[in-house]
């Protein structure tokens, strides 16, 4: 009897595209991309016979072209009629009522904060990233309901509690979304730290989601790094790039001496992003660290710009 055979899948169509390139080609999670097509018609892709979805170049530019919009503020309900309007008009068009869409989600969890309901919490969060790139949640939802919670908890009398279960919360969020995300990567691989005296990761944790949304693969090092590690790990571990989180005070001597012997010791490309790296820019300029301020996509981007041009700066 012959060896029995395995038959392998035909291979796309010349010029069509999986569903998992068009997410590292648009930043766009699969997921996202199904739920525009199943509830709002925004995307129509192609078949397989097996009913795999393939979208053509067109389809990935429409997607940008659908995050775009978004980051305008429109929601993803009123973005299908502005879709085929001329580049630029649609900044234009009345978008009342889409504000209410991140009210309305940020209203909520905070009800469900409120209580400790964490099933609740997780229904809503989860909601808001089927429908939206991570980027964008976490600049209209999570980022302004954290900065509420730790400007309000000296006022309630479950105050702290409540901003530590937000943060807890949000914390194993993220870090099994990274797990799971992190591991089929193939693309650059980013060392991620927070600098020394820094001891709040959720700002890394952002970006690092971010980062693998945009295809790249991050080895996560956490809070309070001492910079004289770094050069350790990437003999074992070379990547494509450093990206530093710093938004408290930093140690001493991070700003003069750490973070200029560092760039100064590795070929790697160095970023800081953070608050930090907006009151400290022109230091850290003059010490050839790539400064990516405080806004997670743009950041991002830039990192994708460099490393991608093959040179810092």
């Amino acid at each position: 009897m012959p060896a029995a055979t395995t038959k392998l899948p035909a291979p796309p169509k010349e010029g069509l595209l999986p569903i998992r390139t068009v997410s590292m080609l648009t930043g766009v999670n699969a997921i996202t991309i199904r739920a525009w097509e199943r509830r709002y018609g925004l995307i129509t892709p192609q078949r397989t016979p097996k009913g795999h979805r393939l979208y053509t170049h067109r389809d990935v530019e429409r997607i940008k072209h659908i995050v775009e919009l978004l980051k305008q503020g429109i929601s993803v309900g009123h973005v299908k009629p502005l879709l085929d309007q001329v580049p630029g008009e649609a900044a234009t068009q009345s978008t009342s009522g889409d504000g209410d869409t991140w009210k309305d989600y940020q209203d909520r969890m905070l009800n469900a904060i409120e209580i400790f309901d964490e099933p609740a919490l997780d229904k809503i969060y989860n909601d808001a990233l089927s429908l939206y790139p991570v980027d964008i949640v976490n600049q209209r939802l999570t980022t302004p309901l954290l900065r509420l919670l730790g400007e309000r908890w000296n006022l309630r009398e479950a105050g702290i509690a409540e901003e530590h279960f937000f943060t807890i919360y949000l914390r194993n969020k993220l870090g099994t979304r990274l797990h799971h995300m992190n591991q089929p990567g193939s693309g650059p691989m980013l060392l991620l730290a927070c600098l020394p005296g820094e001891l709040h990761e959720l700002g890394l944790l952002f970006f690092a989601l971010s980062a693998v949304s945009n295809g790249y693969r991050v080895l996560i090092l956490g809070a309070n790094t001492p910079l004289q590690q770094i050069p350790v790990v990437l003999e074992t571990r070379p990547c494509a790039g450093i990206v530093l989180s710093g938004s408290a005070k930093p140690a001493r001597g991070v700003i003069a001496s750490g973070l200029p012997e560092l760039a100064g010791t590795v070929a790697t490309p160095v970023f800081v992003g953070g608050t930090l790296s907006v009151t400290y820019q022109d230091n850290l300029a003059a010490s050839g660290i790539i400064c990516l301020g405080e806004d997670i996509s743009a950041g991002m981007q830039r990192v994708k710009e460099i490393l991608e041009a093959g040179e810092p700066g």
